[in-house]
Formats: C-alpha cells, structure tokens, sequence
C-alpha cells in the first residue's frame, strides 16, 4: 500500500474530521436517558423535541432561548446540560452561515464544559463536551479540527470510563476511529469494535449502524456492508426518529446505491 506523505495526510485528516458531522445529530439525538432523571418541563420538552425534531424545526429556536434563561435561573448541571445539546441541535438543523454554526458550537461546548465541571462524574457531560468540540473543529476548519482531535479523544474516553455501557459514547469513538487514518491514530479494526459494542448496547441507534457500513465498505466487505444498510431502511422503531427521517435513512439510500447488486439480483 502506498504510504501518504505527512503533509497530504493531514489535510485528508482535516476533511474527514470536519466530516464528523455524520455522527453529529445522531448523537445529540440518542442523548436521551440522561436527563430524564431531571423534573424540569423544558428539559422533559428537549427530550421529546430532540427525537421528533423534523415535526417543527422552528421549535428548536424557541427552546434553546428558553433553556438559555433556565440557565440564568438555575445555574444546575441538568440545565447546562440540556442548553449545550439545544446549541449543538441548533447548530446542526437552523445555523445557515458558518458563523452562526461556530457560535452555536462554542456555546454548546461551553455549556458542556460547565456540566463537566459541575457533574465531573455525569458521563453524558463529558460526550456532549466532545461532540461539541468536534462540531466547532468541522465548522472551524482543517487546522482547528486537528488539534482539537485530542480534546474529543479525551472527552469520549473519560465518558467511557465512567459508563461503559454508554452506546453514545462508542458512536463517537468508532467515527472519529473512522475517519482519522492511521498516521494519526486511526484504526479501522477499533472503529468497527466500537460500532459493534455501541450496536449490541443499542440495535436501533441507524447512526451507528451506518458507520458500520461505512468501516465495511472501506474494507471492501460489501455484502456485510449491504446487509447493515438494509437494516437501516427497514429500521420501524429508530433509537432517534428525526435522525432516521432527516439523516440515516437517506446515507443509507445513497450509499447502498454506489454497491454492486448483489449476484442474481438481476
């Protein structure tokens, strides 16, 4: 196999990290249990609105600005919590410019930062820290992503060491495996780990189920790689049913259209 010389290697870097967009949403999305723990109505609302974004899009600009004054009001973990995956979900699906995107981002780790600090023991925490740092690194650019890359490692690390039952938490570790080649610490082989422990945590998590795919086709195992993406589509009771609607089931449409059918499929 041809080696890449550091240089090039870097910048495929760069674009595959701001690529970790794939993971994004999905993991927001399946950040669900650990603030069901909360009373708060506006928290109980997020929960429901992160899963059922795509019935009103327009309801994330209100609640984010309602989170943002409970943030005010109740300086609590639970709050900080709840504000940075409202900022990352704003980011993602109402942030039309760039830099609305690197200020919904920056909000959103500077959110997750507080819950870390205030619950340094609150493994959802110290996810939401890494996705919103990847998130800014995307929006950011090739340099930024880079040396951000340690910050997220970091973040999805600490998260596992304090749930390792986290299905999240390896949603996020086998995408950045997956995208990071392997002069920079990426692993194919860990990428695949991951997704399959995160898939045994949570069978109907389709985000994950797609990177699956995607780690498989890369090693050309295009019939195991099919066979996942077919899971996709006929998914009925998705972890997250915005993210199945908005992102998963149309990946998994267009990438199954790029393998070759199948022999005797005619």
């Amino acid at each position: 196999m041809r080696r890449i010389p550091p240089r090039r290697a870097g910048c495929r870097t760069a674009r595959r990290l701001g690529r970790l967009a794939l993971a994004g949403l999905a993991v927001i999305a399946a950040l669900t249990g650990g603030l069901a723990r909360a009373e708060s109505p506006l928290v109980a609302e997020l929960e429901a609105l992160v899963n059922r974004y795509h019935e009103d899009f327009g309801r994330i600009d209100t609640i984010r600005a309602e989170l943002e004054q409970a943030v005010r009001d109740d300086p609590a973990p639970r709050s900080y919590l709840a504000l940075a995956r409202a900022h990352v979900l704003w980011g993602d699906i109402r942030a039309t410019t760039t830099e609305q995107k690197l200020a919904a981002y920056a909000a959103g780790r500077e959110a997750a930062r507080r819950a870390t600090e205030l619950a340094p023991r609150d493994a959802l925490a110290h996810v939401l820290y890494g996705v919103s740092t990847a998130r800014w690194g995307q929006a950011k650019g090739i340099l930024r992503s880079l040396t951000l890359l340690p910050d997220v490692r970091a973040a999805t690390r600490r998260s596992l060491e304090l749930d390792p039952r986290l299905a999240v938490a390896y949603a996020l570790a086998g995408y950045v495996d997956f995208e990071v080649p392997a002069v920079f610490g990426g692993s194919l082989e860990r990428a695949e780990e991951a997704f399959r422990t995160g898939l045994q945590l949570d069978p109907r998590f389709t985000a994950m189920r797609v990177g699956l795919a995607r780690v498989l086709v890369r090693q050309d195992r295009l019939a195991e790689a099919r066979r996942e993406l077919e899971a996709v589509l006929a998914e009925t009771a998705p972890t997250s049913l915005a993210d199945w609607t908005v992102k998963d089931r149309p990946r998994a449409e267009k990438l199954l259209a790029t393998l070759p059918r199948p022999a005797g499929s005619g």
